[in-house]
């Protein structure tokens, strides 16, 4: 990370190529689909060359990219006022699309549509944390370094965010504000 600072191209090339991965997850989960994750990844290393002399090691360079990449994704789905669109698997094609012989498979797709879908329900206050989490496994510290928020927020979004997503996958349905649906 101090090569690449100091402007070592192999050694950005390098940092860059170790994050890209889970930056992309990032934004995945956040969009909601391949196109706009990847114009939103395609952003946050941008934004990551330059803002690498702004970088100053309180947090781990780590914290410090998925903070850049949660906002490169949001700014992107605000700049495009798009809705996040679930799709297919980026795996999944007609040769290999689920069948009768891999229920297995089918279910786990299934599952992850279900997930996606419910996850774009929640205001991205919540989602961010719930999928920085569940999804990244990032502990409580580094999510609030990655978002900018107290440690104390984290858990209550975290928490709020998944009582959300339990009423979204058991059929429970709320208004944007965060109010139940009333059923007429």
């Amino acid at each position: 990370m101090r090569a690449a600072q100091r402007g070592d191209r192999r050694a950005l090339d390098t940092l860059l190529r170790e994050h890209y991965d889970r930056v992309y997850a990032v934004c995945r989960r956040l969009a909601g689909n391949d196109a706009d994750a990847a114009d939103a990844t395609q952003e946050a290393l941008i934004a990551i060359v330059r803002g690498l002399d702004r970088f100053d090691g309180r947090a781990k360079f780590s914290t410090w990219a998925y903070r850049v990449a949660t906002n490169a994704c949001l700014d992107e789905l605000r700049r495009r006022g798009r809705r996040p669109l679930v799709g297919l698997p980026e795996h999944e094609t007609a040769e290999n699309a689920p069948t009768a012989d891999r229920p297995q498979l089918a279910d786990e797709i299934t599952d992850r549509l279900t997930l996606d879908d419910a996850l774009l329900t929640l205001p991205p206050e919540f989602r961010a944390p719930v999928v920085l989490r569940d999804q990244l496994g990032m502990d409580y510290a580094e999510i609030a370094a990655t978002l900018d928020i107290p440690p104390g927020t984290v858990r209550s979004r975290i928490a709020r965010g998944r009582a959300r997503l339990a009423e979204q996958l058991s059929g429970n349905q709320h208004e944007p504000d965060g109010r139940p649906t009333t059923q007429t």
